[in-house]
């Protein structure tokens, strides 16, 4: 009875030590998907900020290219998608031609997987044509967020949301109420 009772506990125990093992190899394994995952990431917000950065700050639209952007890259919008890196350079164009003294500042940058979000604040002065508004002279400082999607580290969706009212308030467009 002994022998048999020693036998069945050295059966669970060995069970329990498999089990306890292939957990933390599983565990492990997860730990090092997760640590990849962080790292492709941290990748992701390093290029995509550095990008931007010399985009906005150093006027370098020829930036938007294939290199960092897919070739099929959207900028989600009203009434009309912007589609493919030209029509995405064209909208962009019209900030770096219509606003001099430009600060683009990114206040914060986050995300999962090939997903980011950036908060980001656009200062400048408006001393040209943007999207057909002749310059006003007026400075502007507004906040925005913009939704990010990424594919294989290039920059495959952008989504901005900001304070349009706001936005036209400064530029003297719309009068403040």
């Amino acid at each position: 009875m002994k022998i048999r009772k020693l036998f069945y506990c050295a059966i669970i125990g060995v069970a329990i030590t498999g089990s306890i093992f292939s957990c933390q190899k599983a565990d492990s394994s997860e730990c090092e998907k997760m640590k990849i995952a962080e790292a492709k990431l941290n990748e992701n917000i390093k290029n995509y900020e550095t990008t931007w950065d010399a985009i906005v700050n150093q006027g370098k639209i020829e930036l938007i290219d294939q290199k960092m952007f897919d070739k099929n890259v959207t900028l989600v919008s009203t009434p009309k998608n912007i589609v493919g890196i030209e029509a995405f350079k064209d909208y962009y164009k019209n900030f770096l031609v219509g606003f001099s003294g430009i600060k683009f500042t990114i206040i914060d940058t986050f995300g999962q997987d090939d997903r980011i979000v950036k908060h980001w604040r656009f200062e400048g002065k408006h001393t040209g044509v943007f999207f057909g508004i002749p310059a006003t002279g007026k400075n502007v400082n507004i906040e925005g967020v913009t939704l990010v999607k990424m594919k294989n580290g290039k920059i495959m969706q952008e989504q901005d949301f900001m304070d349009n009212l706001e936005f036209m308030n400064q530029l003297g467009i719309i009068p403040r109420q």
